[in-house]
């Protein structure tokens, strides 16, 4: 068994820590990112989640056959069924019997920057559906890749991340939703977003300035950089350096080109800035990634 951390900045975490639960495994991911597997056997205790600030995914590995959410009369957990938690969600638990669990805690910002790209939205236009007990192979199959992958280690933490990078992504597509009661103010036309989005993957190889994506967007640079920071949740030039790292680490999971071919690909100005900044992001250098990443993260059997 591994020992308690001391409380982290995930509400769902500490509240589990207040409760008999035991802690079995327990793992900083980076990125805002967490994991947790727990364990309980209780005659029956009640657990409450008031608005944690965090997203949570929960997949029941074990038990849970008489645990129910408050308000969902006769609903119970299984093995293999899967709970999203937003950050604004309440909730009460009757937890009974035996019940283990994989928790992954992860933050807001983090899960919805990836919408402009993926979802062609604007990342305050989404946020995490609140499901109880539903099923979902895809979700389930990255689930399992992350309790399969050792959590100890530079390499298997590397992995571990990647993995639920590719959770988070599949969050999005399949339990993003729209926030309700939504009323965007200010900010771009999806039209206009979307040309730059296009513009900056299609520049990346080149220096791209905020002069440049203010004549494609027909704006002032002051106007361009603020209604920018509100359409894609950062600044141009974070969201420039984000989508310049996104296509390094592709291409260094896909093919075997030269580090200096990405390098010049991905716009860094040299191959040593480039390792520079790939580190400062990661944690590590491109090469040790790449060998890292040739063990492949998910895997592609069905569930």
């Amino acid at each position: 068994m591994h020992s308690r951390p001391a409380p982290i900045s995930h509400a769902v975490f500490d509240t589990m820590c207040g409760t008999d639960a035991t802690l079995e495994r327990f793992v900083w991911l980076g990125d805002g990112m967490a994991a947790a597997i727990w364990q309980r056997d209780t005659h029956e205790a009640l657990t409450v989640y008031d608005r944690p600030g965090h997203h949570t995914l929960s997949c029941y590995l074990g038990g849970g056959y008489r645990t129910e959410r408050s308000g969902m009369h006769r609903q119970y957990g299984a093995p293999l069924r899967l709970c999203t938690l937003p950050d604004d969600h309440e909730s009460e638990w009757v937890v009974r019997d035996h019940l283990r669990l994989l928790h992954v805690y992860f933050m807001p910002a983090h899960f919805t920057r990836r919408a402009v790209v993926e979802l062609d939205r604007e990342p305050r236009e989404i946020t995490l559906a609140d499901r109880t007990y539903f099923e979902s192979p895809a979700l389930l199959r990255l689930c399992q890749a992350l309790i399969a992958t050792p959590w100890e280690g530079a390499d298997n933490l590397l992995r571990a991340n990647e993995i639920t990078h590719d959770t988070l992504s599949e969050l999005l597509r399949s339990q993003g939703v729209l926030r309700r009661e939504l009323r965007l103010k200010g900010g771009l036309a999806p039209l206009l977003r979307r040309r730059l989005a296009d513009y900056i993957d299609a520049h990346l190889a080149h220096p791209i300035t905020l002069g440049a994506l203010a004549q494609v967007a027909c704006l002032s640079e002051f106007h361009l950089a603020r209604m920018f920071r509100v359409s894609f949740g950062m600044p141009p030039s974070a969201w420039i350096a984000q989508r310049r790292l996104e296509q390094a680490r592709s291409l260094l999971k896909t093919t075997a080109m030269p580090l200096q071919q990405i390098a010049d690909l991905c716009g860094y100005a040299d191959l040593s800035h480039f390792g520079h900044r790939f580190r400062a992001a990661t944690g590590t250098s491109p090469r040790s990634y790449r060998q890292a990443m040739t063990i492949t993260a998910t895997p592609r059997s069905s569930a």
